[in-house]
């Protein structure tokens, strides 16, 4: 990617904070209905899973805080940061606690020292980004026994698959222009190469964000199900990725 291609891409990213605020990040993200709260709700425990007191936590992709205010319950120091300005500003309205620094950052420059943080989290954030760079500056950044904990969109979910790649339909959920998804073994093979160690990534989430109320429990029960499927568990929703330094 070249220089002029990689500011583009940021700001297409900033434009779409813009559009967040705009629109609602939250109805955008559908952490808003009922369903949306609990599939919320499951990723922020696998984000806190292995988060702890007094350590050093670099939350990638903040934008508004959805996570962020959750995170900081760990009495971890949490540095989170993003991209858009728009984002940011609404995040610190959001959050306020002495364990928490927002900062504007570039995913692919960061601008701390190697080797600063013990865990490097963020939801659905990675597929905004040219991932070759971001993996290589999460990997300078995380200190030696360090981990990284990520929920990301799986490219071989229907629905996920037929959003991200034709541009009206992407268009129309509120994404931004150069957002993709990622294949289970795609995502393993570019952490590998960027030096990462211990790395799973398990497909999980058949809750769709608009099932009814009256049919959360059924559908939660069905997904429990189809998750502990072989072959059919790797069309779910999302990603979890776990990786260490």
């Amino acid at each position: 990617m070249t220089g002029t291609e990689e500011d583009k891409r940021l700001q297409n990213e900033i434009e779409h904070g813009k559009y967040l605020i705009e629109h609602g990040a939250g109805e955008t993200w559908n952490w808003e209905s009922p369903a949306g709260k609990l599939r919320w709700k499951r990723r922020v425990g696998m984000l806190k899973n292995k988060l702890e007191a007094g350590s050093k936590v670099l939350e990638l992709g903040c934008g508004t805080g959805y996570f962020t205010r959750e995170l900081v319950d760990t009495g971890a120091h949490i540095i989170a940061i993003d991209i858009s300005s728009d984002l940011l500003e609404e995040a610190r309205k959001e959050v306020k606690a002495s364990n928490i620094e927002f900062m504007v950052d570039n995913a692919y420059k960061m601008s701390f020292p190697d080797d600063s943080f013990d865990h490097v989290v963020g939801s659905s954030v990675l597929h905004h980004l040219e991932i070759h760079k971001a993996l290589s500056e999460m990997y300078r950044v995380l200190r030696p026994g360090g981990h990284i904990t990520f929920t990301e969109p799986n490219m071989m979910n229907p629905q996920i698959a037929l959003q991200k790649n034709i541009s009206s339909i992407k268009q129309r959920m509120g994404d931004s222009p150069d957002e993709t998804a990622f294949f289970k073994w795609q995502i393993k093979r570019l952490l590998r190469k960027a030096g990462f160690t211990s790395i799973r990534v398990i497909p999980f989430d058949f809750l769709h964000p608009a099932v009814p109320p009256a049919l959360i429990k059924t559908v939660s029960w069905i997904g429990n199900a189809a998750e502990k499927t072989p072959l059919l568990r790797g069309i779910a929703g999302s990603l979890y990725i776990t990786a260490g330094k």
